[in-house]
């Protein structure tokens, strides 16, 4: 369930905490806006991870635009198989 929530309830922030549950954040408000995300620990390595894995495979394919893409005979002579 999406909790969202005024930044100003961060006074008492074991309340806070205690709404944001893996997958779950809590959205904290200043003035009405969303301002702030509270997410778990496990979310935040998920989403690092993404956005590492998507930064690779794009610099995969600007690779393979630029040099040519390799064929199926060629990745496997490359890794041995």
């Amino acid at each position: 369930m999406i909790a969202i929530k005024p930044v100003s309830d961060l006074r008492n922030y074991n309340e806070v905490l205690q709404d944001v549950a893996d997958e779950s954040p809590v959205f904290l408000t200043k003035n009405g806006r969303g301002c702030y995300a509270v997410i778990s620990i496990k979310d935040y390595e998920k989403l690092t991870a993404t956005k590492t894995l998507f930064a690779e495979l794009k610099k995969g394919e600007d690779s393979a635009k630029e040099k040519g893409w390799l064929s199926t005979k060629d990745v496997r002579t490359m890794v041995g198989l």
